[in-house]
């Protein structure tokens, strides 16, 4: 067996553990490693190793790995770096098929060697290895806290995967303190062996866990791991929390597409298409991970909001806005609904306004009424605190509906008050109810319910992606070509040939190399023409003065190849000219961008946006991981924030969209299938009129860079 193929359920429910590195010195790491164990409830066989031997916490040490029985299934490793090899290598000749390295020491400062080798005895001995670099894993099928962290745990079904030891540390106390229950807590570490795809690979078909909660800050096998996630079972969430969104990440280069794709947003892009539900900070991602994790996805988009205060129902209104929240609006439906719950001096306009008076007989008959409603997709309860009744009794009788009702409708509650309504939160809490503070952060956590439930319908309505013939032979045969004249940016003609070897529309036009030609050439394209200069050396035509628009006649023609040569020459003087550029001049139309680049994490990556010279100071501009769908396409042109432009904003006629996602859809094939292409810019694409169709105007790629 390959140890890749190896699962790792013998990580997570060991029959026996041996700890290597155990100390009888209280605060040492070996010794929190074996009291955690020992005090999580673990039945197994526990053998602490310490070449001093001793006696700890009621147990005997070993004091060397040969006095390990034969079968022990995992040995956890705390031990300093230079030792871990060798211990490595008796482990497994002992059988022991897992290790949890601990120890630190490794590629984090440098040291790939020495880790590389602790990767191949594994391979050696077909054993997994967890780190190096890790505090450890707990599991709640064996009661098994093997961390150096805190030691209560409360037993859920969340899975916590964390690539910072210490941060992942700090998660662990924040769950218990916010009492959210963990199927397990993974530290990654350096991945040396098991890395994030193995997990999702565990925890996808792990009963146990139906959230996943991944603190990360990179991901090198990006694609794979988006892949992956889109295979998993529809009732597995994950909540990710990606650290690094700014935009220092985004690498320098000529095109618009690689300027403006910084990291941050192709992973927002990627998490999207695979269904991860990218929290902002922890506390977002807790709030999303308690309700998902105790709650069933709402079948109806329309909710409703109950509550005894009109202000914090117009807030609840608010955040439902901004974070995606459908609010039911049948005014007739709610008013035959509710009616029969209100005082004749509260509201059934949603938020339904039970009045400050309402205790637990009111926000019983009006909730019970929600959810017995066919017609209410999910229920939000909001309760400020009044004086005038008690809360605690309200909070029972929610706790009493969301354990009736938790399998049939999602539901989710607010407190606002003081210390006694906190407690309420907490109470409820314990006993897993989705009970918050603020209010916002319940609209929140429904929002992202609904998010993904509408993520899991637009998969199932998906079909297999459309395939898309690229000349892919012709296209190499481009670009041989260019590497032969030891160039990574393609001239006017090269690049326009691609496109069209794509199957995308561009403006008539060719490369002349003197004034006679470039005549002739305007006249058999027809006025008006475009002028470009065409070289390698210079990027930005415009500022170059390499650019001539709406040319109407031979002499404007002739003025504008001079004026361009001229300009072009006293400013950038060592510059190759290669010729000019003769292309029609096309009317009318929205200006837009498609363009393609490649990101370290997922690869080959489509973008739309707002195009024309304004496009880096709007960034108004979408990513997808190539290839997408035609759907897809039609998505990221929605995305943008100038698509009612598109659509006959202010009297205007609508674009052809479907053109449109057209030129998308075979850009994000174009890059898939073509590896050699680093950048492409179509800058701007002329959307025009409904059955118009459009077309690329300009054209700019640029070839990865070989490696030497």
């Amino acid at each position: 067996m390959s140890t890749k193929d190896r699962p790792l359920k013998g990580l997570f429910d060991p029959e026996s553990v041996a700890v290597l590195g155990a100390s009888t010195t209280e605060g040492k790491i070996g010794h929190t490693l074996l009291k955690n164990i020992i005090s999580s409830g673990y039945e197994g066989e526990i053998y602490p190793i310490n070449p001093k031997g001793g006696k700890a916490l009621g147990i005997d040490f070993l004091k060397t790995i040969d006095e390990l029985p034969e079968g022990v299934d995992l040995a956890v490793i705390a031990i300093p770096a230079k030792f871990v090899g060798g211990a490595l290598e008796k482990c497994g000749d002992k059988g022991i098929d897992y290790a949890i390295i601990i120890s630190s020491g490794f590629s984090e400062i440098g040291n790939a060697e020495m880790e590389e080798e602790l990767v191949k005895i594994a391979e050696k001995h077909g054993m997994r290895i967890l780190g190096p670099n890790v505090f450890g894993v707990y599991s709640s099928i064996a009661d098994m806290n093997a961390t150096f962290g805190p030691s209560e745990i409360k037993k859920g079904n969340i899975a916590l995967i964390s690539q910072s030891g210490a941060l992942g540390i700090a998660m662990i106390g924040m769950t218990a303190e916010q009492f959210l229950g963990l199927s397990a807590i993974v530290s990654v570490g350096n991945k040396s062996d098991i890395d994030d795809m193995d997990l999702i690979d565990y925890f996808s078909e792990d009963e146990e866990s139906e959230v996943i909660m991944i603190y990360m800050e990179g991901l090198p096998k990006g694609r794979d791991f988006l892949e992956k996630v889109k295979e998993m079972p529809d009732d597995k969430a994950i909540v990710a929390i990606k650290a690094g969104k700014s935009d220092k990440g985004a690498t320098a280069v000529a095109s618009h597409t690689g300027s403006l794709a910084g990291s941050d947003k192709i992973f927002t892009a990627a998490f999207n298409q695979g269904g991860i539900l990218r929290a902002n900070d922890l506390r977002e991602a807790f709030d999303w991970s308690r309700l998902i994790s105790s709650s069933v996805l709402p079948e109806r988009e329309k909710t409703v909001i109950i509550t005894n205060g009109g202000g914090i129902g117009v807030l609840a209104a608010d955040a439902a806005e901004e974070y995606g929240v459908p609010l039911l609006d049948d005014q007739t439906f709610l008013n035959d609904t509710f009616k029969d719950s209100i005082p004749s001096f509260g509201s059934t306009k949603n938020p339904i306004d039970l009045t400050g008076q309402a205790g637990r007989e009111e926000y019983e008959r009006a909730m019970r009424a929600a959810l017995e409603s066919d017609e209410v997709g999910a229920v939000i309860g909001l309760y400020c605190e009044t004086g005038i009744t008690d809360p605690m009794e309200t909070a029972r009788i929610m706790q009493e509906l969301f354990e009736e009702y938790r399998n049939k409708k999602p539901m989710v509650f607010t407190f606002s008050g003081g210390e006694f309504v906190n407690e309420c939160v907490e109470w409820m809490r314990k006993k897993r109810v989705p009970a918050f503070v603020e209010t916002d952060d319940a609209i929140s956590a429904m929002g992202a319910l609904f998010k993904r439930k509408r993520y899991l319908e637009e998969m199932h309505k998906r079909k297999k992606m459309e395939t898309h013939d690229v000349d892919k032979e012709k296209i190499v045969e481009v670009i041989t070509e260019v590497r032969r004249d030891g160039r990574t940016t393609l001239l006017e003609d090269e690049a326009r040939k691609i496109i069209e070897l794509a199957g995308i529309p561009i403006a008539e036009g060719t490369v002349v190399t003197n004034l006679k030609d470039c005549i002739e050439a305007a006249e058999r394209i027809g006025y008006p023409v475009v002028l470009k200069v065409v070289s390698e050396d210079i990027i930005h035509k415009s500022d170059a003065g390499g650019l001539a628009l709406n040319l109407e006649d031979r002499e404007e023609v002739i003025d504008a190849y001079q004026a361009i040569h001229a300009s072009c020459k006293r400013k950038y003087p060592k510059a190759h000219i290669r010729g000019i550029s003769v292309a029609k001049m096309l009317k009318g139309g929205e200006e837009v961008i498609v363009g393609g680049t490649n990101d370290p994490s997922f690869g080959p990556v489509v973008m739309f946006g707002l195009g024309g010279v304004y496009v880096e100071i709007l960034k108004d501009v979408q990513f997808r991981v190539a290839p997408v769908s035609k759907r897809e396409a039609h998505d990221m042109i929605g995305d943008i924030n100038a698509f009612p432009v598109l659509v006959g904003a202010r009297g205007q006629k609508r674009k052809d969209l479907d053109a449109l996602a057209e030129v998308i859809y075979k850009m994000s094939h174009l890059m898939y299938e073509v590896e050699g292409i680093s950048e492409i810019d179509l800058n701007p694409v002329k959307a025009f009129d409904q059955g118009n169709g459009c077309k690329a105007v300009d054209v700019a790629i640029t070839l990865k860079r070989e490696a030497v």
